[in-house]
Formats: C-alpha cells, structure tokens, sequence
C-alpha cells in the first residue's frame, strides 16, 4: 500500500501570514523555523500534552511533533486527575507549558527553553505521511468518561480544507479570534487546522472578558472571525462595550437560539454560523441560525441511518461513526438535530429533553443562566415512594422563587418541575462553556447534603 506524504501547511505560501502575534506577523516560513528549532530541543518520549495556552506556542510544538514524530496528546480537561490517567496510559509522557501549570503528575518541560538555539532557513515545505496518527483527542466527559480518539494527519489536512471550504472561507486569509481553547477539537479544527489547511490566520491569544475579545479583534486586519461559544456570546451581548467590525462569527459547543444569534447579527453587523461535529467524528456540517434549523454537511462527509441510530462517513470522518444525537435527514445533504440520545427523559410515560427544559429554563426573564439535572438514583416522596426527581440550578439574582416556579409552571408539565430548584452564583461550566455531568453531579450532592 502506498503512503502518501502531505503537506506540514497546505494552504498557504512561505511568505503568507500564518499567525498574528502582539508582536506582529508570523508567517509560513518563520513558523516552520520556529518548529524544526523547538522539533531539536523535544525530549526523546513518544508522547506530549501540549499544554500551551498562547495559540502561537501550541501550534509551533504540534508542528515539531510532526517533524519529530511524536504523537500529541489533547485532553480536554488539563485536571490533575485527567493528567495524571495520561501520564499512567502513555509511558513517558511529557507536558510542554508556558504559563501556570508548576505542580503538574507528569514531567513538564517550559516552551521558553525549546525556543533557544539558532533557527535556520526553511526552504522546502515538510511533508508528513498520511496515514500516521499524529494526534489523540479525548471527549470532555460531559456525558461519561473520557475516551481517545486517534487522528490521522490525512484526516486533520481534510478536515481543515472541508470546514474552511464550506464556510467560504478557503484561501481567505481571514484571522481568526478563538475565545477556546486550542486544545479542545472545536478550537483545534476551527482555528488551527483552519489555518494551515483552509488558507486562514489565527490570533495567539485566547480571549476571554468582553473587552479583551473586542481588543484581539481590533489587533487583526479585515476579514476576521470570532470562534467562539454561545455562553461567551450571552456575554458579549450583555456587556456595554463598542463591537470593532467583524465579517463572520462562528459557535459551537452547545445550541445558539437564534433569538441570541439575530442580536449578535444585529449588534455586530455579521453573519452567525454554527458548526456541529464531535471529538469523535471531527466537524461535520454548518448552518447560518438565522436561516433555519437546516444543517448543510461539509464536503465529502454523508450521514446513513439504521434506524434511530445516525452515523457519519466518508472525507476526514475517517470510518464510520456513530453519532449521539437523534438526526432527521432532510435529503442527502441536509438534516435536522432533535437532541441528544442520552438528554432524552421519560417520566412516568411523559417525554422531553434536558435541551428543551434547559431552553425553557434560560427563556424567563431574569434568568441569568440555568440547567436542568437528571440524577442517577431515584429519590423518597412523601408516600414513601422511590421516583426519579429532576433538580435544577439556576443564576438568577434578582428573581424570587414564587415567580420563578410559576414561570416554569406555565412552560412545562407539572411533571418535569425540579425538585430541587437551586439557586447559585454561577454554574460550573468549562473553559468551553459546556456543564460536564460530573460538575452537574457535585452541585446536586452539595444540595442534598444542604438539604439535610
């Protein structure tokens, strides 16, 4: 069989602008020098948790991976438990850093000594072969475990040319401001892979408060697009700062009502698209959310079903996986999302989704943020029956509970009111803006013992 090599950077010439910086520019050619200096100073292990939290840095020690061949390490969360599991997987693991991370389960080497040494002239532009797994992604345990996921570097070349080219945005040399993070899929495919493969540039940093997203956005030339979530959205809109121009806004990570994505076009004077995939499938379609609920796939990708199962195939997929949610095809490019599988609550004979309590919950007004909670074990009424009771977090400072039980009330059965209701000051959600199940899970088991 045939090993086909491709390309460190596809999409872009030597002397193309890569990455923006404080500092200014960075492109192709001094990026794939920076890689080949940091690719030399790499320890000998097989395995590295690219911990860079600056863009620029975990991009430069991905590509001297590549170069070196390593394979790249992407949790999804960078606890010490999560960490410590890696290091005891993954014989001789290393973490590379550049800020925080003192006390890490696993030997950490600091991004700032990988950078000395003397670079040299980059001629020739490296090629990697296709079918080696460079990298391994873990879910975020937002549903169970985390479980890996190997890429291919084919797969990663596709993904970024697909996604890039269904935007419209392939060859556009548009800069791309990530409020996630680089190592999470989302922020991984959308601007990373964006960049070297979709013919796009990406902003080092990762912003997070309202003005520094405004000032990243300010620091990047025309066109630009913000990848970002609907929580850092939510924020955006309720902050009071002025909005520098942007052309495209992209979300991920849970679904934008589009009420929200018409302020967001409204205010910022940009077209909203969303992105759907998973860590295991990669990135498999978009849509503008303001246009209806329809979901275009990304070239090459299909979807099949055997009965409510929907799996995808086909382009960067890379076999045939199946998918969490439950998926109407609308024809063989378009379909529409009904929710997740396991958000899918039957009690006693009455169905919803947590999804759609969730959007009712966040729909009353005063309600900062909200989510509903279904627990594993069954709990005691008062007729000393066991029964599943739903519970529901809530941010809502300025809201009684009177009020809010009778708006809840008038929008959901009787049947699916949270026992407990439960106010807090904010929910536990991470850098992605999404509430793994085991955060969810503490603040339930904090209620009870509250409670008691």
């Amino acid at each position: 069989m045939t090993v086909v090599n491709l390309p460190l950077v596809s999409a872009l010439a030597f002397d193309d602008v890569l990455a923006w910086r404080p500092q200014g520019p960075v492109r192709v050619r001094e990026f794939l020098a920076d890689a080949r200096r940091v690719a030399r100073a790499l320890p000998s292990a097989a395995w590295v948790v690219n911990l860079c939290e600056d863009r620029y840095h975990f991009a430069v020690v991905f590509a001297a991976c590549l170069l070196s061949g390593k394979t790249s390490l992407q949790p999804a969360s960078h606890s010490s438990q999560t960490l410590g599991q890696l290091a005891h997987d993954h014989e001789g693991a290393f973490a590379v850093t550049d800020t925080g991370f003192e006390d890490l389960p696993l030997p950490r080497v600091a991004f700032a000594r990988l950078e000395e040494g003397a670079s040299e002239p980059v001629t020739e532009m490296p090629m990697v072969a296709g079918d080696r797994t460079v990298a391994i992604l873990f879910t975020s345990g937002s549903t169970g475990l985390p479980q890996p996921h190997g890429k291919t570097w084919a797969m990663l070349v596709a993904n970024g040319r697909a996604e890039a080219e269904g935007l419209g945005l392939l060859g556009s040399h548009t800069a791309l401001v990530g409020t996630v993070p680089v190592q999470h899929s989302y922020g991984f495919e959308s601007t990373f892979l964006m960049a070297l493969h979709g013919g796009c540039a990406f902003w080092s940093g990762r912003p997070f408060y309202p003005q520094d997203v405004a000032d990243a956005v300010q620091a990047v030339p025309r066109p630009r697009m913000v990848v970002t979530t609907p929580f850092h959205l939510a924020t955006l809109l309720s902050s009071d700062i002025t909005w520098p121009p942007v052309d495209l806004w992209l979300s991920a990570t849970a679904p934008l009502e589009s009420s929200m994505a018409a302020q967001v076009e409204v205010r910022g004077a940009a077209p909203v698209f969303e992105i759907y995939g998973s860590t295991e499938s990669s990135q498999l379609a978009w849509r503008r959310t303001t246009q209806g609920p329809a979901w275009q796939l990304l070239p090459d990708v299909e979807l099949v079903q055997s009965g409510d199962v929907t799996s995808a195939q086909g382009g960067h997929v890379g076999g045939c996986v199946a998918l969490s949610d439950l998926i109407e095809l609308q024809d063989q490019r378009r379909f529409l999302l009904h929710g997740r599988h396991a958000d899918l609550i039957n009690i006693a004979g009455k169905r919803t989704s947590l999804a759609y309590l969730n959007h009712q919950l966040r729909a009353i007004a005063g309600v900062e943020d909200g989510a509903f909670f279904m627990p594993d074990e069954p709990t005691g009424d008062a007729a000393g029956l066991h029964v599943v009771r739903l519970a529901a977090f809530v941010v809502a400072p300025n809201l009684a509970r009177p009020a809010l039980m009778a708006a809840l009330r008038a929008r959901v059965d009787a049947i699916f009111l949270p026992r407990p209701l439960v106010w807090v000051e904010a929910l536990p959600r991470n850098p992605m803006g999404k509430l793994p199940r085991s955060a969810l899970q503490s603040l339930y088991d904090q209620s009870k013992r509250g409670s008691t």
